[in-house]
């Protein structure tokens, strides 16, 4: 048996917080917001962002700082000029499709609403050199969550890309007490349109 051990690219925790250069800024007279990839100092910022943010599912502090450095290349934070995480955006490229972009999670806090930061964290995603393949935006919405609809209706129009749903997720099959989630699928889009 060979014992010789493999030689994969390790990035230490030290390096994934170090500070980086925001990807996107975000410039208005009121303020401006700064969008890069999350390091391993933004996992609780980004759990509280996530509570204050009704009716997003909340998960872990340590679900939210995994996410924040084993996905950061997928996921976004904008933070404002203090630092503080105003928006985040979470999710990953389909291993059975590498055309897909499965957007696990978006939430725009209160002090950044109506910016289009929702809409931008996205795109910032999107626009990442190694998303180059990607086609089609998926994710789920339960059906009253008004604000993703609209997100994902929007998004669909920008890219004038087709937007089809249908039910993914029963609330049987999430223990009962949860609304159904209906799996939401934009594209194909061309890369040039985001």
């Amino acid at each position: 048996m060979d014992m010789t051990p493999t030689t994969e690219n390790f990035t230490p925790s030290a390096d994934l917080a170090r500070p980086s250069v925001a990807d996107t800024v975000i410039g208005s007279p009121q303020k401006t917001l700064f969008i890069r990839k999350p390091t391993t100092d933004d996992g609780w910022g980004i759990y509280e962002l996530v509570k204050a943010c009704p009716p997003l599912d909340v998960n872990s502090g340590y679900a939210y700082l995994l996410l924040a450095t084993q996905f950061r290349d997928t996921c976004a934070v904008a933070t404002d000029e203090e630092g503080e995480i105003v928006g985040f955006v979470s999710g990953y490229v389909k291993r059975n499709a590498p055309d897909t972009y499965f957007l696990w999670q978006v939430a725009v806090g209160e002090k950044a609403r109506g910016t289009g930061l929702a809409r931008r964290l996205v795109e910032a995603v999107l626009m990442r050199s190694g998303m180059s393949d990607v086609r089609h935006l998926e994710t789920t919405i339960t059906p009253d969550n008004e604000a993703s609809w609209g997100l994902f209706k929007r998004l669909a129009d920008r890219w004038q890309a087709p937007l089809n749903s249908r039910e993914y997720f029963s609330t049987g099959q999430l223990g009962g007490e949860h609304d159904p989630e209906n799996l939401v699928r934009i594209g194909p889009f061309e890369p040039q349109r985001i």
